[in-house]
């Protein structure tokens, strides 16, 4: 369809109805304008990522859980509606707190910091966190999960959060408000962006200080992650906020096709919900069009929708739309398979002869 013409569906006069539902909404949204139309249709194009079984994943910026929000993320891996994740540190860490029982409560963004500091109160726009209830409990649990894992061979991410939810769930309070224990019974991998900045790798550093030594193999989990994307029919990514978690997602299709010497084309699908400008040239506001050039999206006009919008405000929209009217889905357990797929990406990278040349050059 010639978009320079003057067709397509006429914009209604909305009516609301005390009676309607999320779908209705969601309807009312796709038929206006503007970002609310872009809202709707990213909830319809999420809802066609589910039908289509592909294979997906929610990448999650800025402070997410610290609201709540982790409960939506357990909710949707349960429904089988989420793959795999990629998140910030932060957001494993502050999630954490839900299934210990540490306080985080409502407070107020216009407040005198200096007096939140003297009653060891910690801020995070409205929300408030206890210095010492919270955050120091919280560093006691996760430098006791992990005073004698991982320091005797690599490990990736993925590896990290499984066993910080199968901790979890076995001696938390609550494990039932942890997404990273609902991950760890679901085998959905959990990967961190950007691991040292984050309380979590703050915390290994007391063990580290005893001559501990933690080694990240951050190379074999973009390995694992191109394997994601190489082993899936279809593959999408739902995209609240920007930042490295939305770049580790869509780097995927370049280091396939870039740097593996593939021609497989990125993303089918690509959600992304922001609220930063694409012209000062950050990557959180870079337009889904924009990776198109990097291989990073099959199609730059099919399959990609932005939302200019708040993701505390657009995320529930979405999950509420496709929870009302999608069936559950057979979860992939796609952690259990990490293995096989990075065995088949290796296998199927040195078939090509070019590769073959590279790899005989450096024996």
């Amino acid at each position: 369809m010639d978009p320079h013409k003057f067709h397509g569906k006429d914009i209604p006069h909305i009516k609301l109805d005390p009676k309607m539902t999320i779908e209705d909404l969601v309807n009312v949204f796709a038929s206006s304008g503007f970002n609310g139309r872009q809202l709707g249709e990213a909830a319809k194009l999420y809802a066609k990522m589910i039908k289509e079984n592909a294979t997906i994943c929610l990448t999650v910026s800025g402070a997410m859980t610290p609201v709540g929000f982790g409960g939506i993320i357990k909710t949707l891996i349960e429904r089988g509606f989420v793959d795999w994740i990629i998140t910030t540190g932060a957001n494993v860490y502050h999630e954490d707190h839900f299934a210990w029982g540490f306080p985080v409560k409502q407070g107020s963004f216009d407040v005198d910091d200096m007096k939140l500091y003297e009653n060891e109160i910690v801020r995070i726009r409205d929300v408030y966190i206890k210095f010492y209830e919270t955050l120091e409990a919280e560093d006691k649990v996760i430098q006791k999960m992990f005073e004698d894992e991982f320091t005797d061979k690599p490990f990736t991410t993925a590896e990290f959060c499984n066993l910080m939810g199968k901790i979890s769930k076995e001696k938390s309070k609550h494990p039932e408000k942890s997404f990273i224990a609902t991950a760890y019974d679901y085998d959905v991998p959990v990967y961190i962006s950007t691991m040292k900045d984050s309380s979590l790798a703050l915390n290994l550093a007391v063990h580290r200080l005893q001559d501990k030594t933690y080694s990240l193999d951050f190379v074999r989990e973009i390995i694992e992650q191109a394997a994601i994307l190489y082993d899936s029919k279809k593959s999408g990514i739902l995209e609240l906020g920007g930042g490295v978690p939305k770049n580790t997602a869509q780097q995927t299709g370049p280091l396939l096709d870039q740097i593996l010497r593939r021609d497989d084309g990125g993303q089918d699908y690509i959600i992304q919900i922001t609220d930063a400008r694409p012209d000062t040239g950050g990557l959180s506001g870079a337009t889904l069009q924009e990776g198109k050039s990097w291989g990073k999206v099959q199609d730059a006009h099919h399959g990609i929708i932005t939302v200019y919008a708040d993701a505390t405000i657009a995320f529930p929209i979405l999950a509420l739309y496709v929870l009302s009217n999608q069936k559950t889905r057979k979860p992939k357990r796609l952690y259990k398979k990490l293995d096989k797929m990075y065995e088949k990406l290796s296998n199927d990278y040195f078939k090509n002869p070019v590769n073959k040349k590279r790899s005989k050059k450096k024996n």
